[in-house]
């Protein structure tokens, strides 16, 4: 008998919450020992579809194992998922894949151990870029994001430009002139098929088009607190006792919508501000928006954050670097 619907949907929003919280280092092993919890729970009734989600959702902890961790407690995290998981699958291919998972599993931390028992004094391994790193030999190629990004740096000495008489020149690059980075792009068209989407991204800056804030969500707007100003709030602000937006001095008993920031606002010089924006006029804290595509953008952008600070402090099964 499969779950009812809206359980299912619920499994579905716990599994999408997992994926996220994979890819934070700090967060790894609990996500996964959630992971598993909800697979064993609910897989005997699950659908088809959540079934596949569920499988999904244990390959991409074995893609961020392979790609992201060293660190021997995360392994053995991963491979006590895959072994029971394992046990559960009823598809030959994905009960085979998992099987292969739990030997690489297993052949990581045997390598570890060994590394742990060798001595202390030997000569580090000139081919790992920091301790930890699983490369060995070739570097790996930097993702697609980076060679875009670079990319677009390198490109945008080809913008127009005017001179002193007003004309628009541009720059002409002879291919010998052609800079590292616009060769590694040209290298790696073949073989990413990402790499389309993230040139597009990094280009529009420099194209003259560059991606629009949206506005302010709709429901956070309206769910503003409206405070009234008292005595006691001009103390509290002191010399910032104006709206920023009419620059008219706040008055006792004036009604002002108030944002996260503590900022202060009259209602109708605020709304027209956060229909075409999404920040305080003021400090530009940011306030969440509707638009899907740009908070996915924001939550990549601060995992990448958070990815290079602790590549930056790693010292032992750290993360890929890429300089």
């Amino acid at each position: 008998m499969s779950a009812p619907a809206t359980d299912e949907a619920a499994v579905e929003a716990r599994l999408q919450a997992l994926r996220q919280r994979l890819g934070k280092k700090q967060q790894f092993e609990e996500a996964v020992a959630d992971l598993a919890a909800a697979v064993r729970d609910h897989y005997a009734v699950a659908s088809p579809a959540l079934r596949k989600s569920m499988y999904s959702t244990v390959c991409r902890v074995a893609t961020v194992l392979q790609t992201r961790y060293t660190a021997p407690g995360f392994w053995r995290a991963g491979l006590n998922l895959f072994l029971g998981i394992e046990k559960l699958v009823t598809n030959p291919s994905e009960k085979e894949h998992l099987k292969t998972c739990i030997l690489r599993a297993r052949e990581h931390l045997d390598e570890k151990e060994n590394e742990e028992s060798m001595p202390s004094n030997r000569q580090p391994d000139s081919r790992y870029l920091f301790e930890g790193h699983l490369t060995v030999g070739q570097e790996p190629p930097p993702p697609a994001w980076l060679v875009a990004q670079n990319l677009a740096r390198e490109l945008s000495i080809l913008e127009p430009h005017a001179d002193q008489d007003g004309n628009n020149n541009r720059t002409e690059l002879r291919p010998e002139e052609m800079t590292p980075a616009i060769m590694n792009f040209l290298e790696s068209l073949s073989g990413d098929r990402d790499l389309e989407t993230a040139l597009e991204e990094s280009l529009q800056g420099i194209m003259g088009n560059p991606p629009k804030v949206p506005p302010a969500s709709k429901e956070v707007v309206a769910n503003l607190p409206i405070i009234t100003v008292t005595d006691e709030v001009i103390a509290r602000l002191g010399s910032e006792t104006e709206c920023a937006v009419c620059c008219e001095n706040l008055v006792v008993d004036d009604k002002m919508q108030e944002l996260p920031c503590k900022h202060l606002f009259h209602p109708p010089c605020l709304k027209p501000w956060l229909d075409e924006n999404n920040s305080c006029p003021i400090c530009r804290h940011e306030l969440r928006t509707d638009d899907h595509v740009y908070e996915s953008r924001k939550e990549r952008e601060r995992e990448e954050e958070e990815d290079r600070r602790g590549a930056a402090n790693a010292v032992r099964g750290g993360e890929f670097m890429y300089i």
